[in-house]
C-alpha cells in the first residue's frame, strides 16, 4: 500500500508510540477532529497524544487507502488497551507543502 510520505512517517511514528514523531507532520496550525473533538494547533495535539493516545497505546494498522476528492482517506483497525480493541477506523487526512493540515478520524 503507498501513502503519502507524511502519513507513512505518522503511521510509522504511532506504531512506537512517538509523540514527537507523530507530531512532527503536522502544519504548526494543523486541526485533528478526533470522533467530533477538535483539536487546533501542534500543542493541542500533543496534549490528545499525550491524554488519549499513549494511555491506551493506541495504535492504527491501516488496511486501505484511497483518494476523495484531494483528501487521502486511509482505514483500518487500531488496537490497543481500549474497551473494544480492535476498532475500525477511517482517517481522512488533507495536506499541504507536505505536511498534514487536517486529520479527522471516525469509528
Amino acid at each position: 500500500m503507498h501513502l503519502p510520505k507524511p502519513i507513512a512517517d505518522y503511521v510509522a511514528a504511532n506504531a512506537r508510540l512517538d509523540i514527537d514523531g507523530m507530531l512532527s507532520v503536522f502544519l504548526a496550525d494543523a486541526v485533528f477532529i478526533d470522533n467530533g473533538k477538535r483539536f487546533e494547533s501542534r500543542a493541542a495535539i500533543r496534549r490528545l497524544f499525550e491524554e488519549e493516545v499513549i494511555p491506551v497505546r493506541a495504535i492504527f494498522t491501516p488496511d486501505a487507502v484511497r483518494d476523495d476528492g484531494g483528501a487521502i482517506v486511509v482505514e483500518g483497525p487500531a488496537h490497543g488497551d481500549f474497551p473494544g480493541s480492535p476498532l475500525r477506523f477511517t482517517y481522512r487526512f488533507e495536506l499541504l507543502h507536505g505536511a498534514i493540515k487536517t486529520l479527522e478520524t471516525s469509528v
